[in-house]
């Protein structure tokens, strides 16, 4: 699998680009180099096939892509932290760039948690089976010097966040998170 720079990381997640410490935005687009070239059960990924898969396994036959959701849920996270800063201001502290960058590796770890059956089918592999996608996504995040905080989001998103006091940052993106997945939910009961 070949290397991908930052640049190349941003073609798949545009909001890369909006971070703007520019070490943090390396060290965002190192984390998912590493997910894409040693996920799939060590044989990696190329980004047609992370454009393929779908947002969510757990929601039935839907249209909506794993690429597409990490956007979606980027963008929205961009566009609540505008809302409150014109209605409330400083009053509700955001910090921009540790959101963007926890809401474009909150599911980092998929990469390791999916893997593809003989047919090519993408499934919950093996690794995916022993740990899911916030561990091994603060895993990744940690080896590439990612700042507590964000690794904060990455660990909270989920249910895993339920008994755990979450950071601003961290609600913000377990909402936009949840706005999706539910929807894939209500979307892939009408495809049944």
């Amino acid at each position: 699998m070949p290397s991908h720079t930052t640049a190349d990381i941003a073609k798949l997640f545009p909001n890369l680009m909006d971070i703007k410490d520019a070490a943090l935005r390396d060290k965002v687009a190192a984390v998912w180099n590493e997910a894409l070239t040693t996920g799939c059960g060590g044989k990696g990924w190329t980004f047609d096939e992370i454009r393929a898969i779908p947002f969510t396994l757990l929601a039935g036959k839907i249209d909506l892509r794993f690429v597409e959701h990490l956007n979606s849920c980027c963008k929205q996270c961009i566009a609540i932290t505008r809302v409150l800063n014109e209605v409330f201001g400083a009053r509700i502290p955001i910090n921009l760039d540790h959101l963007i960058a926890g809401s474009l590796l909150a599911d980092v770890g998929k990469m390791l948690e999916f893997d593809k059956d003989p047919t090519g089918k993408v499934i919950k592999g093996f690794y995916g089976e022993m740990l899911r996608h916030p561990f091994s996504g603060v895993a990744l995040c940690y080896k590439h010097g990612i700042p507590p905080e964000v690794m904060h989001v990455v660990a909270t998103h989920s249910h895993e966040g339920d008994k755990v006091e979450r950071t601003i940052e961290s609600w913000i993106f377990h909402h936009a998170d949840f706005i999706d997945f539910d929807i894939a939910k209500v979307l892939g009961k009408k495809a049944q």
